[in-house]
């Protein structure tokens, strides 16, 4: 597995674990929350998905499957399917939140896992945290010394980028130290389990927070099983 596919299924298994969805919301969780995949297609999405019911971890339904009358036979129209993730899919996605090697420290993973933060324990949370920040700090040494050797041949704005890239490295390290600090602390900002947050709402408590709204309009083309 490569690791865009990989860090695919951990989003996917991510998002999923909060609420089934349709595969049109599914892709816009991921083009909105998780700007690693602003740019990938339906093309990229569906195997992944595939390969995921294949493994057991998520389900395919079709929209009217809780009453068992088919959605078609109500608005007209094709089903659309939903996917669901499975016990053992819940279990998978746990494994992988408490994976902290240096996959999880890269520029592509890292906001991906942090995305999910809320979800994942606080010595796994300090340990990528650390191992992100140990990488940057590298890279800023290697950044320092690349651009004092070469400084006398740059011109005013090659000299000008590669001080605007050491800024931007600079400032995700003095970030990185906030966050460690406020680990450190002790402030656990995890977000409710959302199996025991849904529960909540259901039974009216939002707990001071607004209730989701949902209703994006799907698209038409999307999802659907004949």
């Amino acid at each position: 597995m490569s690791r865009r596919s990989g860090i695919l299924e951990f989003a996917v298994l991510g998002l999923l674990r909060e609420s089934p969805m349709h595969g049109y919301e599914l892709r816009k969780r991921l083009n909105t929350s998780l700007g690693v995949f602003r740019a990938f297609s339906y093309g990229t999405l569906y195997p992944c998905l595939k390969a995921l019911v294949a493994n057991g971890w998520l389900t395919e339904e079709t929209d009217g499957d809780a009453e068992g009358v088919p959605a078609a036979a109500l608005t007209g129209r094709r089903a659309k399917i939903v996917y669901r993730l499975t016990a053992e899919g819940k279990e998978h996605f746990e494994e992988l939140l408490a994976h902290s090697g240096p996959d999880a420290w890269e520029d592509e993973h890292f906001g991906v896992r942090f995305a999910f933060f809320g979800q994942t324990s606080r010595d796994v949370r300090m340990r990528v945290l650390e191992g992100r920040r140990s990488r940057l700090e590298e890279r800023l040494e290697k950044m320092r010394t690349s651009l004092a050797r070469s400084r006398e041949r740059l011109d005013d704005y090659t000299l000008e980028l590669q001080r605007h890239g050491m800024e931007s490295v600079e400032r995700e390290v003095r970030w990185l130290n906030g966050l460690i600090e406020s680990e450190r602390a002790g402030r656990d900002h995890r977000a409710p389990d959302p199996a025991a947050q849904n529960k909540k709402n259901q039974s009216g408590d939002t707990g001071g927070l607004p209730r989701h709204r949902g209703g994006s309009r799907p698209d038409p083309s999307d999802d659907t099983t004949t």
